[in-house]
């Protein structure tokens, strides 16, 4: 990805690409891939776990199943799993319970606001990052020290990709652009939703 801005509405000229598609209407780990997924304004991707106004996580729902659904859609770099086959892991799309893998983009350095235009028509909006959990480690021995680590100054770096909400209803399918739109600045990094 480039970093040429449009200066008048702060779309990045570049773009990423959707690897794959996942959804899964059952709580589980791991998503199992589509041909496409349907987004669905505020709610999430449609026939999902995940979909709703409200949280959908399990954990969070036990919390205060009041609070707003920040999570509706998971996306994750394909980055990632070229960085996790290197150190002897095999992940495929899906295996993380993303529903979007992406290529192409610097998903984890985007502001809060970040506007992702998949396809034609879809928009969602990010949020936060995943705070990956002890799931991953029952999915793969040893898996959450990788997806979780430290910087060169001690600062904790979450790898498990980002979530959003829907803005705009579309289809996506493997092989669509993945359009930037940055927020206004001041920019707010990502922390965990």
């Amino acid at each position: 990805m480039t970093d040429a801005t449009n200066a008048t509405d702060g779309t990045i000229g570049a773009t990423g690409t959707v690897v794959a598609v996942s959804r899964d209407a059952r709580h589980r780990f791991s998503k199992p891939t589509r041909d496409s997924i349907t987004l669905l304004t505020g709610l999430g991707v449609e026939g999902d776990a995940h979909l709703g106004v409200t949280v959908q996580h399990r954990s969070r729902v036990a919390r205060d199943p009041s609070q707003p659904n920040l999570r509706q859609v998971h996306l994750i770099h394909a980055e990632l799993f070229d960085e996790l086959r290197a150190a002897g892991y095999e992940i495929a799309p899906g295996d993380l319970g993303e529903n979007v893998t992406t290529r192409g983009l610097d998903l984890l350095g985007l502001p809060v606001g970040t506007r992702l235009r998949l396809g034609p028509d879809a928009v969602v909006e990010v949020t936060g990052l995943r705070n990956p959990c002890l799931q991953i480690d029952r999915f793969r021995s040893g898996l959450l020290k990788r997806v979780i680590g430290r910087d060169e100054a001690g600062a904790i770096v979450r790898k498990g990709g980002i979530m959003g909400v829907v803005l705009a209803d579309g289809v996506i399918r493997p092989e669509d652009a993945v359009l930037v739109q940055l927020p206004a600045a001041p920019h707010r990094p990502l922390e965990t939703v």
